[in-house]
């Protein structure tokens, strides 16, 4: 037994079981969320339950949100009666019943002892709707530009509002956003030309005045072009008001909904297994594809997840060749002396730095110095509006890449000091001057290093949030940071991300229950996505390091 300990075999053994249980618990927590997370968008069987609460019978529809064994005891303890229950504990159901504007919560919470019947509600359809949360119901009809139709006319009216619903946000986010965004532009315009107005020059008050004529009717017409589209979009949303599905609510009231605000519908308790999974990857999508609702704890997560990305591949941009030319002259150029020990003791140090710490400077440095400096000299017309002297994706990015700027220069260094200097000297005794050998030699030589800190930059910044709610990102962006108008990337704007959605949904919703699987597929989507951006880093890294093989030689 001494032999064995003192062969070293145990050590290996305990460090490929710690290796071993460390994976298995990252695995089991991805699962974990995966499962909580993509199982929300599984069409869920609903239940009628006939309930008899103290004496009063009612009929309650709705999805089996959870079930709980609840101890006798706690029961008694909380004074409900519980001389009739048989064992130790009880079943409990959260039941999930929509209809959120005619039932004071989306959640009901009963006793297995409660319910007298439950039994599959006989086409029964889930109507998603752009607010006020889903709706369980009976569809018994369909108006259609003011006549009642059958049940057998619902689809086709769904599918039919469904594409004037399209040509709807097609107007919105084109032509009418390309309408406002001209006469924001003429607008800047006439307040540059107001900034003019007080040269007494002649033939520039002149100049002006042409210009101001030449404004006021590109506006003129601008409004009138606005007012034709608006007018379009009148006629379609009054459609859309007037066209209406016709249900029965568990109380057996006959509702009207409007199709304005019905986005889809489906009956959970008719579909095959097919079916199911067909309506799952159908609602995956739209969670991808689509903007938030509902104080984001309805709809999908597209602009953060557009922010997210962007925001990384720009934090990536500017961190690595700081990073890089920060650690080539620290070993390639710098002395080795005691000034050159304290840099790269302070660099090690940043990286021990709290991440809210960095938001306070970036907000400081970069937002009101920075950016209100440039709003100063460029933007002055548009002042006191700031335009970069305000949180925007550009600071949040500056600020990740001074937040990751260690990890690159550590690693790049390292890279470095594993090239042989005989590999250098080789280089310099052919010819080459130092430069020449840094850049033909060296650098393809340590890129791989360098993909190295720029993937643990990424791991790091991607799932960062503290700093971020200070130097960017928000609630809603009402746009995303690029699009079709010059300059087409607008670094000034505010941006969505996941880890913040994350945040605000778990803990600012108002309706908590309904709000934690979304939390958890928005979780699962974000380590899919810092998942997908490393391994195309490592991708890189492998590539750069076959290709550069040959020079280890």
């Amino acid at each position: 037994m001494i032999k064995w300990f003192k062969s070293g075999s145990p050590w290996i053994w305990l460090t490929a079981g710690a290796v071993s249980l460390s994976l298995v618990a990252v695995l089991g927590l991805l699962l974990l969320i995966g499962w909580k997370g993509l199982s929300f968008f599984w069409p869920a069987p609903v239940y009628q339950f006939d309930v008899s609460i103290n004496g009063s019978n009612q009929i309650i529809i709705g999805e089996i949100y959870e079930q709980k064994s609840i101890p006798v005891e706690q029961l008694a303890d909380a004074g409900i009666d519980v001389s009739s229950i048989e064992g130790n504990s009880v079943p409990r159901y959260l039941i999930k019943t929509g209809n959120r504007e005619r039932v004071a919560l989306d959640f009901i919470t009963l006793l297995k002892t409660q319910i007298t019947r439950q039994v599959l509600a006989d086409n029964i359809a889930v109507i998603d709707r752009d607010k006020n949360g889903k709706f369980y119901g009976y569809p018994i009809g369909f108006i259609d530009g003011g006549q009642r139709r059958g049940v057998e006319d619902i689809e086709a009216g769904v599918l039919q509002a469904n594409l004037v619903r399209t040509q709807l946000d097609d107007l919105q986010e084109t032509e009418i956003a390309d309408i406002n965004w001209q006469l924001n532009q003429q607008r800047l315009k006439l307040r540059k030309l107001a900034v003019n107005e007080s040269s007494n020059d002649p033939a520039q008050f002149s100049l002006d005045e042409s210009a101001q004529q030449s404004i006021d009717t590109e506006i003129k017409r601008l409004q009138d072009a606005y007012l034709e589209v608006e007018q379009r979009l009148f006629v379609l949303q009054e459609k859309l008001q007037n066209d209406a599905l016709v249900v029965v609510d568990m109380h057996g009231n006959e509702v009207m909904l409007p199709m304005i605000q019905v986005l889809d519908m489906w009956y959970p308790n008719n579909l095959s297994f097919l079916g199911k999974f067909t309506h799952w990857g159908h609602q995956v999508v739209k969670f991808l594809t689509e903007d938030p609702r509902e104080v984001n704890t309805e709809g999908g997560v597209f602009p953060a997840i557009f922010g997210t990305v962007f925001m990384v591949l720009l934090m990536s941009i500017i961190v690595t060749p700081l990073g890089v030319m920060a650690a080539i002259y620290l070993h390639e150029y710098a002395g080795k002396n005691g000034f050159t020990k304290l840099i790269r003791v302070a660099v090690i140090n940043l990286a021990g730095v709290p991440s809210i710490v960095y938001g306070v400077f970036g907000l400081g440095f970069f937002v009101y110095m920075v950016g209100g400096t440039i709003d100063d000299v460029f933007f002055s017309s548009q002042l006191p509006t700031p335009t970069f002297g305000t949180p925007g994706i550009l600071w949040s990015a500056l600020t990740l890449a001074i937040l990751t700027l260690p990890v690159v220069i550590v690693s790049t260094e390292e890279g470095l000091a594993r090239i042989p200097s005989s590999v250098r000297h080789g280089s310099l005794a052919l010819g080459a001057t130092q430069f020449e050998t840094l850049w033909r030699i060296v650098l393809p030589m340590a890129s791989p290093a360098i993909m190295t800190g720029l993937i643990l930059a990424v791991a790091r910044a991607a799932g960062e949030v503290a700093p971020l709610m200070l130097v960017g990102v928000v609630k809603m962006a009402p746009t995303l940071p690029v699009d079709g108008h010059f300059p087409y990337v607008h670094l000034d704007r505010k941006f969505m991300h996941l880890g913040y959605h994350i945040y605000d949904v778990g803990f600012q919703s108002p309706n908590v229950e309904a709000a934690r699987p979304l939390v958890y597929a928005t979780s699962f989507l974000l380590v899919t996505v810092i998942v997908g951006l490393n391994l195309t880093a490592i991708g890189i890294r492998n590539h750069l390091r076959e290709k550069f093989r040959s020079l280890e030689q």
